[in-house]
């Protein structure tokens, strides 16, 4: 019996969240599953109890292979005691599947190394509720009484909003600790009461270890016990390890996506064979919003091996017996395109409306604390700066593809997706389908970043199978993922600092235009008593996208360049004016204290060469990072990365350090050369040549150190991002005396090293 005052607490936290619901996008409104034991067959199902009843025939006709009898929501357990996690995020090199099957493995002592792992199906059942019921609560616990009811909730806005996302560095610091590391500790509890009653002796004298049951010198395999532990009910929230137990956890293990990887067995959404299968590529209107006015095509369907050529109103698609006679039938077809009005708008117009809406439009406060106006005009001084970065594509190495197979109202697509359910979805819309009619197989994505959340490439490929009626693998040219990207925004920043005596800032306020995606992207934890961050509404036309770290790429580099420019202003050592202001933060301050030793701050440095330094905190990570320049050629050539981090937990340290070294790599391609620029409404850049990603050889050095603390778990695959550009442009200002506000590096002119 549910009481009065619980049935108040659900009504209350069903309106937030449906508020929430309506309010968020489904890329910031972000879920998985819990726990549950069912069985069937010497099977055993570990998942979440959602109120009301168990799922069990829901899940099972979805993931049933061969003779398993019985599949789970995140772990099942073969008659053969094979453990299978089944792993609600797709892997795109950051080691996910590794991740999340460690720590389900680590509650539930089973032998890691013999574990199978799956990647879930692209369901409405395997949506990622309780990474929104950790959103949303903050990770704060949640009454048992109302556990299983919450759960039931977050299940049903997860499932509307057709949420399977693998983004935002939420898998290991949500899924990891709400879902596998709960369902595999409900999962031990439930074998060790199963066989405490199938072999009669105390509950106490049991121990479970890499999958076996042991009683003294007895032992028996997990699967022995799944039959019975199914029947049992289990607990919602049952005793996790202190991580001073972990087992695995904490320790490097080998990646389980690279064996085959190396050895070319693992299929990419690119690799995608089906019989009969041809091969299409298109071109989208140059300028978003324009549509094709006259199509000649006669020469393109005229040579050898072309099936079709087809106008899709705001592209054009050729199939072809191969992708390359497809490529080459495309560049023979002449278009004439509408005019959309925004043909005139380039990077200039772009940022003069920029900071038109700074100057005149409405803002909304994002971020509040003590009273601005007031510290201002106390202010011995006031200290102002204007920083401009530009819009980045995401250069995924593996260009957007997606196979797509329409036929007897169905459709099944292969394709890397960051949201497989929620392309699942959007084809069955496309189509005009039930969603119970698409397939969509998923595949290791080469690159996402946030790409492979937008379905508009998944969306071509099954218009085009349908209009051409034979399965197509449709493929983009390099030039087509450059200019259709959807673009990390340009942004423009204004900041104003009052200052003591001492040159210390009493009061900080920043206005920028495009809100935060997170929000906390533009809050500031340095001690500043007075602080008001607030953003303007400034659209274009522009397609914008979750790229990698999102609004912290943005707001790491004018917050940390900032705070350079007034350490510079104060006199005060950049290193040292930090630690300053970060006195009160202990777990920041051993961040920044530990980049800065490893890099021997400092020290003396030969011609030509400076240090620069940075601290920012996202996805509940806190990462300082310190830049060795050089630029005696008169152009800054990254010598040295020293990294410090602290997720309170590297749950794989060697892929942490490698997520480390990838986002300050991605993010120093972004500081140095990134720039998507728009010229009469278009983007200008078509492929590596003028979007020029880091070479091997330009690579720096890259040392990192994890540091262990008892915050939360944080994110990996992000936060390495966001303090690389300012580090680079502050040591650019020591060599050279030049103040670098706007990005890239190489829009500017240097000269020698001063």
């Amino acid at each position: 019996m549910v009481s009065r005052a619980e049935k108040k607490a659900v009504k209350k936290a069903k309106r937030a969240n449906e508020s929430r619901a309506r309010k968020w996008t489904r890329r910031s409104f972000i879920g998985a599953g819990a726990v549950a034991g069912i069985g069937v067959g010497g099977a055993l199902m570990v998942g979440i109890a959602i109120r009301p009843g168990d799922r069990t025939d829901e899940l099972a006709k979805f993931v049933t292979e061969g003779q398993e009898q019985l599949i789970t929501t995140w772990v099942k357990i073969a008659p053969d005691n094979t453990v299978t996690a089944i792993i609600p995020h797709g892997e795109m090199g950051q080691g996910v599947h590794t991740a999340l099957s460690a720590m389900l493995a680590e509650e539930m002592e089973a032998d890691w190394d013999a574990m199978d792992i799956m990647e879930a199906p692209a369901e409405k059942d395997f949506a990622n509720f309780e990474l929104g019921r950790e959103f949303l609560t903050g990770g704060a616990n949640i009454p048992s009484p109302l556990f299983d009811t919450v759960n039931g909730l977050m299940l049903t806005a997860a499932k509307s909003m057709d949420l399977q996302i693998t983004g935002g560095s939420t898998s290991v610091r949500f899924t990891g600790v709400a879902a596998m590391l709960t369902a595999g500790a409900a999962a031990r509890e439930l074998l060790l009461e199963a066989a405490a009653q199938q072999w009669d002796v105390p509950l106490g004298e049991l121990r479970a270890e890499k999958s076996y049951i042991y009683h003294g010198d007895k032992k028996a395999p997990f699967a022995e016990f799944a039959e019975v532990a199914a029947t049992l009910k289990p607990n919602l929230q049952p005793k996790l390890k202190k991580r001073s137990d972990y087992k695995l956890l904490g320790q490097s293990l080998p990646r389980v996506d690279i064996p085959a990887k190396v050895d070319g067995t693992a299929m990419f959404g690119i690799d995608a064979q089906v019989e009969g299968i041809k091969y299409g590529t298109v071109m989208a209107a140059p300028v978003h919003g324009q549509k094709i006015a006259k199509l000649d095509s006669k020469d393109a369907k005229a040579m050898p091996g072309v099936i079709g050529v087809y106008n899709m109103s705001d592209y054009v698609a050729v199939v072809a017996e191969g992708y390359w006679q497809a490529k080459q039938a495309l560049d023979m077809v002449e278009v004439e395109w509408t005019v959309s009005g925004t043909e005139n708008v380039n990077e200039e117009s772009i940022f003069a409306q920029y900071a038109q809406s700074l100057d005149g439009g409405k803002k909304k406060v994002l971020h509040k604390a003590g009273n601005v106006t007031k510290g201002l005009k106390s202010a011995a001084s006031v200290y102002e700066a204007e920083y401009r970065v530009p819009y980045l594509a995401h250069a995924c190495m593996e260009p957007m593809n997606a196979t797509a197979w329409v036929r007897d109202g169905k459709c099944d697509l292969w394709t890397g997706t960051q949201n497989p359910l929620g392309t699942r979805m959007v084809t069955a819309e496309t189509l005009g389908m039930d969603p119970e009619n698409v397939t969509v197989h998923t595949a290791f994505m080469g690159g996402g970043f946030g790409r492979r959340a937008t379905p508009d490439y998944t969306n071509q490929a099954v218009m085009v199978a349908k209009k051409a009626g034979v399965p197509v693998k449709l493929i983009w040219s390099r030039e087509e993922s450059t200019q259709q990207d959807h673009y990390r925004p340009s942004v423009l920043g204004r900041f104003k600092a009052g200052l003591d005596e001492d040159g210390m800032p009493i009061s900080w306020e920043s206005d920028f235009v495009h809100k935060m995606d997170p929000p906390e992207a533009s809050a500031v934890f340095y001690d500043i008593p007075n602080v008001r961050a607030q953003y303007a509404d400034s659209p274009t036309h522009i397609r914008l996208g979750p790229w990698r770290s999102v609004d912290h790429t943005q707001h790491g580099y004018f917050t940390e360049s900032f705070i350079d420019e007034l350490a510079v202003n104060a006199g005060i050592d950049g290193y040292e004016y930090r630690r300053k202001l970060l006195k009160n933060k202990p777990r920041h301050l051993k961040v920044l204290d530990t980049a800065a030793k490893m890099a021997e701050w400092g020290k003396a440095l030969p011609a030509g060469q400076a240090q620069g330094i940075s601290i920012c905190e996202s996805f509940m990570t806190i990462v300082a990072e310190v830049v060795t320049i050089d630029m005696s050629q008169g152009e800054p050539r990254v010598l040295h990365v020293a990294c410090a981090a602290d997720a309170g937990l590297a749950v794989n340290p060697d892929g942490f350090e490698a997520q480390m070294e990838s986002g300050i790599i991605y993010g120093l391609t972004a500081a140095l050369y990134g720039e998507i620029s728009i010229e009469d409404g278009a983007v200008e850049q078509s492929n590596f040549h003028d979007y020029q990603p880091m070479r091997m050889n330009d690579a720096p050095e890259i040392d990192v150190k994890i540091i262990s603390s008892d915050a939360p778990i944080g994110g990996a695959g992000e936060p390495g991002t966001p303090p690389i550009a300012p580090a680079v442009a502050n040591a650019v200002f020591k060599a050279t005396g030049k103040r670098i506000r706007q990005l890239p590096l190489s829009k500017h002119e240097f000269g020698a090293a001063t």
